[in-house]
């Protein structure tokens, strides 16, 4: 079984401080120094946002020990929208729905490596729902192409927060979890680009 150290509030700042600043006792999510993005490709033309920034009005509802917790919902609502996309394009399912269960992994071993006592559940979850639907927000207004497109982005987001969690975290088992977190992200990131490249070459 995974394991963490017990840390007091202040160490748990400093594991994740590659990606969250502070700002007058908020924590922001996101890639430090990264702006939204600009995708040009064949008929596309998306700016791909920073969800740290539209996303942390929730995650700083999180008390700082149990956000990574609160990052393994989000990664569950990515894996829901994955299922969604194979529906969207059954030709390309099998590919599309191995990146839904990529994510629903990422949670897992996140909630492994990082324990919580369950009478915190309804603290954790109280501002999914909003982060959420910021998060489907962002894809509505775009067709599925353009979607995949910023989740392609949004994946390699994901792998660069794990490895800045796993940049200043002491225990080193956790380390190695968070390490692969960001393999399955890059994994399926790939997959989506190569993915576009094939629809973009058509």
């Amino acid at each position: 079984n995974l394991t963490c150290l017990r840390t007091g509030e202040t160490e748990v700042r400093v594991a994740l401080a590659g990606i969250f600043s502070i700002r007058k006792d908020s924590w922001t999510f996101g890639l430090k120094g990264q702006s939204a993005v600009r995708y040009s490709a064949a008929m596309s033309n998306v700016v791909i946002p920073r969800f740290g920034e539209l996303l942390s009005p929730y995650i700083s509802q999180v008390p700082p020990e149990i956000s990574p917790r609160f990052l393994a919902l989000l990664e569950r609502g990515a894996a829901s929208r994955y299922r969604g996309w194979a529906e969207m394009l059954p030709e390309h399912s099998e590919g599309l729905l191995r990146c839904a269960e990529a994510e629903d992994e990422i949670a897992n071993r996140i909630e492994a490596a990082f324990p919580m006592d369950e009478s915190r559940r309804a603290e954790l979850e109280a501002p999914l729902p909003g982060a959420l639907k910021t998060y489907y927000d962002v894809f509505a207004p775009l067709d599925v192409w353009d979607q995949l497109r910023i989740q392609a982005n949004a994946e390699r987001q994901g792998a660069g927060a794990w490895e800045r969690i796993a940049g200043s975290h002491p225990d080193a088992k956790v380390i190695e979890v968070l390490n692969s977190c960001s393999e399955l992200e890059l994994t399926s990131a790939d997959y989506l680009d190569a993915l576009l490249a094939e629809h973009d070459g058509r």
